[in-house]
C-alpha cells in the first residue's frame, strides 16, 4: 500500500473498511503499531493495529497482496513473531488479501520440523465487485477495486465507482477527496492507477445514467423486482386470484424500484414518474407512506 500518500486518517478507513466488508469483524478503537515492527531491511507490514475486535483487544494484521509470492508464509509468520514479541498476551488475527490476477498459489500454512503455522488468507477472484457496487456506499464502493471484475470492463466499472462517490458525497468536497485518495491507494495494488486518472478526465462532462454500466445494473435491479413481484403474486393468489395477485406483486415491486432510482440515484422524482406511467402524486405518496 501506497503509504507515502496516504494519512493516518485515511488508512485507519481502509482498515475499518476492510474489516467490515470483506473480513466480517466489527472493530474500534484502532491504535496502529506497524511503525514499531520495522526490520533492518526496512518491510513493513501494511496494517497492523491493536483494536477492539467484536469487543475484545486484539492485534489485527492485514497484508494485500497481488502476486504469487512463494515466500509469502514465511513473510507472515515473520510479522506474527515479531508482533508477539512485543504484544505476547494479545490475541493476533492474521489475513493476506490476495488481489493478483492470476489464480492464488500462495500457501496459507507451513508444517516444517517442529513447526506449524497458519494464517488466514482472502482469495479476492471469490468475491465479485458488484457485491459492493450494490451497497452503494462510499466505503463499499472503493473495496469494490479490490474485487474481481468478473469479466465486466474495467473502465466502464471505475467510471461508476467514481462517479457515483461523486453523487454520494455531493458538496462535501473533504470526503470526496478522501475517498478518491483510498480508492487511488487500493487501485494501485492492482495497477489501475493510470485508468483511475484517465476516466476523471473522462467524467468531467458525463452524466452518471449516460454510463452502460449504470444502465446495466438499473435494468438487472428493475428485472429483480418484476420477478420478485411475480413471486409474490403468485402466492397471493389462487386460481383466478392467480392474476390479480400477479399485477399486484408487479406494482409493489414497481414503486419500489421508482423508490431506489429517486431515493439512491437521485433521478428527479417528475422523469421517473413520467417514465413508469404513473402519477406524481401517487410516486409521492408511496415515497411518503
Amino acid at each position: 500500500m501506497k503509504k507515502d500518500i496516504t494519512t493516518k486518517d485515511t488508512i485507519k478507513t481502509i482498515a475499518e473498511d476492510i474489516a467490515k466488508y470483506i473480513l466480517n469483524l466489527d472493530i474500534s478503537d484502532i491504535q496502529f503499531v506497524d511503525k514499531e515492527l520495522q526490520r533492518v531491511e526496512k518491510r513493513e507490514a501494511d496494517i497492523v493495529a491493536k483494536c477492539n475486535i467484536n469487543g475484545n483487544l486484539e492485534i489485527l494484521h492485514i497484508e494485500i497482496q497481488n502476486n504469487n509470492d512463494s515466500k509469502m508464509p514465511l513473510r507472515m509468520m515473520r510479522y506474527y513473531s515479531d508482533i508477539k514479541t512485543i504484544y505476547p498476551k494479545l490475541p493476533i488475527r492474521q489475513y493476506l488479501i490476495y488481489i493478483g490476477k492470476d489464480k492464488c498459489y500462495i500457501k496459507r500454512c507451513i508444517k516444517d520440523t517442529n513447526i506449524e503455522f497458519c494464517y488466514n488468507l482472502i482469495d479476492m477472484h471469490t468475491i465479485d465487485c458488484e457485491k459492493f457496487l450494490q451497497m452503494d456506499t462510499p466505503d463499499a464502493l472503493v473495496l469494490s477495486i479490490l474485487c474481481d471484475f468478473k469479466g465486466k470492463d474495467e473502465k466502464e466499472v471505475i467510471k461508476y465507482i467514481i462517479s457515483r462517490l461523486k453523487e454520494l458525497t455531493g458538496e462535501n468536497e473533504h470526503n470526496l477527496e478522501k475517498y478518491m485518495i483510498i480508492l487511488d491507494t487500493l487501485s494501485t495494488n492492482r495497477n489501475l492507477q493510470d485508468m483511475i486518472k484517465e476516466v476523471q478526465q473522462m467524467l468531467r462532462n458525463t452524466k452518471l445514467e449516460d454510463l452502460p454500466t449504470y444502465q446495466l445494473m438499473l435494468e438487472r435491479g428493475i428485472e429483480r423486482g418484476i420477478e420478485k413481484g411475480i413471486e409474490k403474486g403468485i402466492e397471493k393468489g389462487i386460481e383466478k386470484g392467480i392474476e390479480r395477485g400477479r399485477k399486484e406483486g408487479i406494482e409493489e415491486e414497481k414503486f419500489r424500484s421508482m423508490s431506489i432510482m429517486v431515493n439512491k440515484f437521485g433521478l428527479p422524482l417528475e422523469q421517473v414518474a413520467n417514465e413508469f406511467g404513473v402519477s406524481v402524486q401517487k410516486l409521492k405518496d408511496y415515497l411518503n407512506s
